[in-house]
Formats: C-alpha cells, structure tokens, sequence
C-alpha cells in the first residue's frame, strides 16, 4: 500500500532502541525523513547508522519539558520542519502505592506528560498552519488496564491520553490528526527490565500466545500517519494481541 508519505518529515522520539527505533524505520521505509533521540550518544549513533541517510541523530533527553522542547526544535532546523510527531519515552521506575514516594510523581508526570504536552507544543501549531499533520503518541495498555505495579506509569499515561483527546478535537479542522497507541507486551528492553528475558512465559499470558514484534508495531505507526488514515484521529488505540479486556 502506497501511504502517500514520500517526502514528509518527521521527529521520532526515544528512537535508538525498541519501538521508537521500528517507528522511525517503518516511516524510513515510506520515504520520510526522520530525526530521532536519545539520550545515549553511542547507541544514538549506531541506531541512525542502522536507519540509513534519511535518520538524523539528535541527541537529546525528552525526560523533561525542556528537553522534549529542544527536540523538536532541533529536528525543526535540522529537517526544515517537522510533518509527524511521534512522541515517546521510558517508562518511570515500578512500584505501588504503599512504596512509592510522593516526590516520584513529579518527574513520572515529566516523562510521561509533560513531554508529549511539550512535543506537541512545539510541533503542532506548525503544522496548522501547513494544513497538514500527524501526531501519534506511543502510550501503553495500562491506560485501559492499569498494571498493578506501574502506579506511576498508569498515572501519568492516562493523563497524556486525556490531553491527545482534547487536543485531537481542537486541530482536527485544520488537517492535523492526533492519536495514540497503547502497546501491551512486545519484545523490548523495557519489557526485559520489567519481567526478564523468559518470553515464552510473557506469551503464555497472551490471548495470540505470542509477544508482540516492535517491527509490526512500527509499521502500525506508519500507517496512521498515511493519506488513508486522514478520517482517524482522537483514537487510542490498544496493539496487544489481544490482552485487554474489556469491551471499550
């Protein structure tokens, strides 16, 4: 399918490993030119080797407002705009209630809120008034189904969520859409750090019996982003195989 995205330009964000990476390279793939980030500069280097001419590097902490604000910005100058935002970022340390402290909100809310707020803040009005734009937003499933021991997580995602809505309503008259996708169990470091490197157990807990690949995930990435997806947009949407739930 021809996604009509040849030429396009776009930010990845925390895209030197994992599904920020198979974001990047599926949008590669369409003939857009990407800038990516990360915080580390060696991995940083070796994940735009790997993506090719069109990946530009910038290094970069979207741990903080500031920082997911220079971001853009530099893949602003760097590409001569920016047509996609694909915001991202690590997930804050596990815990529960009982055990996490009242100053570990604070930063959670950053990583996980305040940096797509501060993306999209630098992104969005741009596109505008280009009458042409796609945000997509990498959540998680404990959106939908918080995870017990991912309190800070569940918290500060379901916030993002909430303002990709509300901001989807507002821009979507002027061609600019605006959606997230809430993956559940697919085969990351994150996942490893989370649950170790038994995937066979992870599936077991799966409807597909499988952990989900980050290159499939990607691809769907790329795929909002397209000239077919222009009636989406407001939509979260859960890439899990399965896992969750519930009806809605």
């Amino acid at each position: 399918m021809e996604l009509g995205l040849d030429g396009r330009r776009a930010a990845v964000a925390a895209a030197s490993s994992g599904l920020g990476f198979e974001a990047a390279r599926a949008l590669i793939a369409e003939g857009v030119t990407v800038a990516i980030c990360g915080r580390d500069r060696d991995r940083l280097t070796v994940a735009a080797r790997l993506l090719g001419d069109r990946a530009h590097p910038v290094l970069a902490d979207v741990a903080t407002p500031e920082g997911a604000t220079a971001f853009v910005r530099e893949a602003q100058d760097a590409l001569g705009g920016v047509d996609i935002l694909v915001t991202n970022a690590g997930g804050p340390p596990p815990g529960g209630f009982a055990s996490t402290p009242l100053d570990a909100y604070a930063p959670a809310l950053d990583l996980n809120l305040m940096s797509v707020v501060a993306m999209c803040k630098a992104a969005v009005p741009a596109m505008q008034q280009n009458g042409w734009g796609r945000v997509v937003a990498i959540t998680s499933i404990s959106v939908r189904q918080p995870i017990p021991t991912l309190i800070l997580s569940n918290t500060a995602r379901a916030g993002a969520t909430g303002f990709l809505k509300t901001l989807a309503l507002e821009v979507a008259k002027d061609g600019v859409t605006v959606n997230s996708l809430q993956p559940g169990y697919h085969a990351t470091e994150r996942l490893r750090s989370l649950r170790g490197g038994d995937w066979d157990a992870v599936a077991n807990e799966i409807p597909t019996g499988t952990v989900g690949d980050p290159a499939d995930f990607g691809a769907f990435v790329a795929f909002l982003c397209s000239k077919q997806a222009r009636f989406v947009t407001g939509s979260a949407i859960t890439v899990d195989g399965g896992e969750y739930a519930g009806l809605f």
